[in-house]
């Protein structure tokens, strides 16, 4: 396959990732390897930041009860998605402009989804084209989609995924308009970005990233002229193109117009997720947008048990924010999803070195996932499932009173 001399790309030789043993550490070291006004741009979420850090609250909040004398010695953490066996059960999430995190972002991220074997999500405001994606990927590619106020340029998304051999289509529904993000606003964020007063210092700190960048600009590879002209600012784009009126008929009609497979990303409520499927959704993504929407929306993993009994296995059940560990995809299984998003763990492992940097991380959440289920005493993710009380909400806390309601009703259909 061939490939672009920034794409192909890999780890410096300081990067040392074999003593990088969590997301946790990739999060640290990418900080200090981009401009801090990239890494707020990636790691930050909405106004007071509540939500962000309540989706990793509510993973701590739940707690594992592991069973004794249970043969582990083979285990199996693959999962079915759609007809095809995902070695990990993990997909990497759409995230706008990877690019800034490295050269041509998105394509060296998806060649390192294909060669883990996890599907890779396209945003559409990717810093790479949809035929670029295409071209650097040979495993399962998805176009994450919104529904734009202009309907004749998401068609022609839609027909472009569909041309180059995209599974899905992932339409996220929780953005009828930007979320304040005030950490990009401090920092004078902008696409592409620039330097200015209040964020010289931090850009001129980071010569290795500046080096790298160079030759690499980050546009909205997906937009204007079918991502080979000039694209428009970060701020107009969106102001343009998001659509507070959006609505059901307008998912009727993507719908109609895609012959893939649909997934609904955004969902929170039980409601909202039957109507989805009673629409034709193949799958919802239980999602509040990594905290970067709305902030004080409840914590996906707290929402995930009341969608995933209304539903009763319906269709199938994702969900992202706040995965930072193996366990945490562990424990996000036990209460009923089929298969996790991570966003930035991926972005942070791309930051740091390339398409390495995304392998180590889905190495490393692929041997977390191993381990927990070693510990727990659980062979593989059908007998994870089958057992539900594997993991139970926390004592104590609100998060896991919160989640208690909604548990038992799991636990007794369990039994």
């Amino acid at each position: 396959m061939r490939q672009s001399g920034a794409t192909a790309r890999r780890a410096p030789a300081h990067a040392r990732l074999d003593t990088l043993y969590s997301v946790a550490e990739f999060r640290r070291r990418a900080k200090r390897a981009l401009p801090p006004m990239v890494f707020d741009f990636i790691d930050g979420g909405a106004e007071d930041e509540r939500t962000l850090r309540g989706n990793e609250q509510a993973f701590d909040d739940l707690w594992f009860r592991p069973q004794p004398l249970n043969d582990v010695s083979r285990r199996c953490q693959s999962v079915e998605l759609f007809g095809r066996t995902l070695s990990v059960p993990v997909l990497l999430a759409p995230a706008g402009l990877a690019g800034l995190a490295w050269p041509h972002g998105e394509a060296v991220a998806a060649r390192a989804a294909s060669q883990a074997g996890v599907p890779f999500v396209v945003s559409t405001a990717s810093s790479c084209s949809i035929e670029e994606v295409r071209a650097a990927a040979a495993g399962p590619l998805w176009l994450q989609l919104y529904l734009w106020r202009d309907r004749a340029v998401t068609g022609s998304l839609v027909r472009r995924a569909e041309d180059a051999g995209y599974e899905a289509i992932c339409l996220t529904v929780d953005v009828p308009m930007s979320g304040s993000r005030e950490r990009d606003l401090r920092n004078g964020m902008t696409i592409p970005p620039r330097i200015r007063f209040r964020n010289a210092a931090g850009v001129l700190s980071r010569p290795r990233w500046m080096a790298r960048m160079a030759g690499a600009p980050v546009t909205f590879a997906n937009v204007s002229d079918g991502g080979r002209g000039r694209t428009m600012a970060l701020g107009a784009y969106v102001n343009s193109q998001l659509n507070p009126s959006a609505s059901w008929d307008d998912l009727r009609w993507l719908r109609s117009a895609w012959p893939g497979k649909l997934v609904v990303k955004g969902v929170l409520d039980p409601n909202a997720a039957c109507r989805l499927a009673d629409e034709g959704a193949d799958a919802v993504v239980v999602s509040n947008h990594g905290g970067r929407q709305l902030d004080g929306a409840v914590p996906a993993v707290r929402a995930l048990p009341e969608i995933v009994d209304a539903l009763g296995g319906r269709i199938p059940v994702l969900m992202d924010g706040g995965v930072r560990r193996g366990s945490d995809v562990v424990k996000a299984l036990a209460i009923g999803a089929t298969a996790c998003l991570v966003g930035r763990p991926y972005l942070w492992g791309l930051a740091v070195a390339g398409e390495a940097g995304v392998s180590r991380v889905v190495g490393v959440l692929r041997d977390e996932i191993d381990r927990t289920l070693a510990l727990l005493g659980t062979p593989s993710v059908g007998e994870l499932v089958a057992q539900a009380d594997r993991v139970l909400p926390g004592i104590g806390s609100t998060g896991g009173r919160a989640q208690g309601a909604a548990w038992e009703g799991r636990d007794r259909n369990a039994r």
